[in-house]
């Protein structure tokens, strides 16, 4: 059995993300458009959203300052349920990136302005799963008939998205965090930017800061 890669945030540092079952160049760490970025078994991502080699670290964290402390006033973490027949929908702002996936997708059912902002039944269960489906923070799952979904069994990845965070996918081990609750360790989003207040998780900070990964 292949040993699992794992990510360890490091106090006020990077992210050492380790796949000690490849050998170099490892091809676990992709760019937005899913292409292999060549890299080490062992290496150290940016975190702190001010490196010049992005998504490698330069050190940078260690003159600007960074924390990776949460922040008091993040957004609470709990799980909230909202149930139309037999779907479920469960939700979790605390863990949310704000990638937009649901609301553009699906807006009867994730309805950003509204309150409560989700109407399970807005739509047939098919096409709320499937947008579901597409949540890469793990904000969103749903159960059906009481029994709750199971994650989709993916080739472990780190995925640097476009200005926004690093999409987890595939059960990579994130090591030393806490999850919230009903949070998935399947998939789930890294913050890049430092701006994050539910640090070592992304909660959308990259928007408000206009985070630019080119610089």
């Amino acid at each position: 059995m292949k040993p699992k890669p794992s990510i360890v945030p490091l106090p006020n540092g990077p992210y050492v993300f380790k796949d000690p079952s490849t050998v170099s160049p490892c091809g676990s760490l992709a760019d937005a458009r899913r292409k292999a970025i060549p890299n080490q078994p062992y290496v150290a991502l940016c975190r702190c959203g001010g490196s010049r080699a992005k998504p490698f670290c330069d050190g940078s964290h260690l003159a600007n300052g960074f924390r990776s402390d949460k922040a008091p006033d993040r957004t609470p973490d709990k799980r909230e349920d909202h149930r139309a027949g037999d779907l479920t929908i469960h939700d979790n702002r605390g863990l949310c990136a704000h990638a937009g996936h649901c609301t553009a997708r699906l807006a009867a059912v994730f309805r950003e302005d509204d309150e409560p902002w989700i109407d399970p039944a807005g739509a047939k269960a098919k096409a709320i799963i499937e947008t579901i489906r597409r949540c890469p923070s793990g904000a969103l799952s749903y159960s059906v008939k009481g029994v709750q979904a199971r994650d989709a069994k993916r080739p472990p990845r780190v995925v640097v998205s476009k200005d926004g965070p690093y999409c987890v996918e595939g059960g990579v081990d994130l090591q030393g965090a806490e999850f919230g609750a009903g949070a998935s360790r399947e998939h789930y989003c890294l913050c890049r930017c430092g701006a994050s207040k539910n640090k070592p998780f992304c909660d959308g900070s990259h928007w408000d800061v206009k985070f630019d990964d080119s610089k």
